[in-house]
């Protein structure tokens, strides 16, 4: 029988033979489903899943009308101090590179300290470089930051950490410095983007939310009400840390949603109910399994995302989430088939 290259979860190329990709399909979405308690994918979507991953070509696109929107977290050149592509270029210019030759949708500003209380101290800058990059470009340009609550505890923040706090059995403590942290992050927050959405900014970008646990994705629900009541024009997009909430606080809800535990499309209810514009669920890969079982995976979750809100979802596809190997920079035949698959399969709005 014929045996086709497919990858494993850290990226090592392998060959598997038709019916074992299959098998490995069919695992990834019963697990998905049974853990998400959703419903698995449909046997259509499974063969057409079978179908990309047997297409003999290395790299593989869309069909004609299936196109969706990219949104990123970084261009092709980041900044002056971190080069991303070698290039010793401005972050303006980083984004005109973007724009004009990667033919990006959407373009992202953001400091190499990627944290919005890193950020608060050097607003300014922020603004000027914003500024300069909307006069010589067209496409949307976001900003974007981590909510980080980790930055607000000691010895870098003025809050007791609760990391320490618990294993000594201070439940009680631990929590209350996860709330004052939180609220130290909602004010920073509002801060930061409401100076980056004044100086023009096109929406705003709340990355790897819920890092930090129940709070840390609290301190964004609540900083993006605050926003959408302000600023109701004001696009936002959420892009989770993992596909289940860490409870690492345990007892905070959010309209009557106890956000602990929380599974994608789960969490995607709650960011629309929030007046969150885009949702990005992150599904971890897991590195000893294969590519196949990887993304029928990731797809299940994604798909019940779709089905569970009205905003457009963009899946997190990178190193290590939605299906992608765990590499740094993942190879090219797992990102066309990553993409493809959910744009044809998940029916996602953008990646």
């Amino acid at each position: 029988m014929n045996s086709y290259y497919v990858r494993m979860g850290d990226g090592y190329l392998d060959r598997m033979e038709a019916e074992e990709i299959r098998s490995e399909i069919e695992e990834g979405t019963a697990y998905a489903a049974e853990k998400g308690k959703i419903a698995p994918l449909s046997l259509d979507d499974q063969e057409r899943l079978l179908d990309i991953f047997t297409t003999p070509a290395k790299f593989i696109g869309v069909e004609r009308g299936s196109e969706i929107v990219l949104t990123t977290d970084g261009v092709v050149v980041t900044n002056e101090e971190e080069p991303s592509s070698g290039l010793p270029v401005s972050r303006s210019v980083g984004v005109q590179m973007w724009e004009r030759m990667v033919c990006a949708d959407t373009a992202e500003l953001g400091h190499s300290d990627y944290s919005y209380k890193a950020v608060k101290a050097m607003i300014s800058t922020e603004q000027q470089v914003m500024q300069e990059i909307l006069i010589n470009t067209v496409l949307p340009v976001f900003y974007g930051a981590m909510p980080n609550l980790g930055l607000y505890t000691k010895p870098d923040g003025p809050v007791d950490n609760p990391a320490e706090l618990l294993p000594q059995g201070k439940i009680f403590e631990a929590r209350e410095c996860q709330e004052q942290a939180m609220e130290y992050a909602i004010k920073d927050m509002i801060y930061v983007t409401k100076h980056l959405y004044e100086a023009g900014a096109d929406a705003i970008n709340f990355d790897t939310t819920g890092a930090s646990g129940d709070a840390d994705f609290l301190a964004v629900l609540k900083t993006t009400e605050y926003l959408k009541e302000k600023y109701p024009d004001i696009g936002i997009m959420i892009g989770m840390a993992g596909e289940t909430l860490l409870g690492m606080h345990g007892e905070l809800y959010y309209k009557g949603e106890r956000l602990a535990g929380l599974q994608p499309h789960q969490q995607a209810r709650v960011v629309e109910s929030a007046g969150g514009t885009i949702f990005g669920p992150a599904i971890n890969t897991k590195t000893n399994r294969s590519m196949p079982w990887n993304l029928a995976r990731a797809l299940t979750y994604t798909k019940a995302c779709v089905g569970a809100v009205d905003i457009p979802v963009h899946t997190n596809v990178g190193m290590g989430v939605g299906g992608m190997p765990m590499q740094e920079i993942p190879a090219l035949d797992a990102v066309s088939r990553v993409s493809k698959s959910m744009a044809e399969i998940g029916k996602l709005d953008g990646l």
